[in-house]
């Protein structure tokens, strides 16, 4: 009995591990935050996203803003004529 309860007890402390990242996981994607704390568990088990997002951030760090929305020389704001 007592060898029953080891082997549940470790399968239990496994699966809140793994449950436990997944739900890391999840709360950062939902963010967009945490490269630092999932990019390298990223980088050992899927490579290809890793190198994906990676090309992502880049983008944005090039895209330009949108202008606000009062501002006069925004396109089709002009008066029509």
């Amino acid at each position: 009995m007592a060898e029953l309860l080891a082997i549940v007890l470790v399968v239990g402390v496994l699966a809140a591990i793994l449950g436990s990242l997944a739900w890391l996981a999840a709360r950062v994607r939902r963010r967009g935050v945490g490269d630092n704390v999932m990019g390298p568990f990223e980088e050992i088990w899927h490579p290809a996203a890793h190198r994906f997002r990676a090309e992502i951030q880049v983008y944005e760090e090039r895209t330009v803003p949108l202008p606000p929305v009062q501002d006069p020389r925004r396109r089709g704001d002009e008066p029509a004529g």
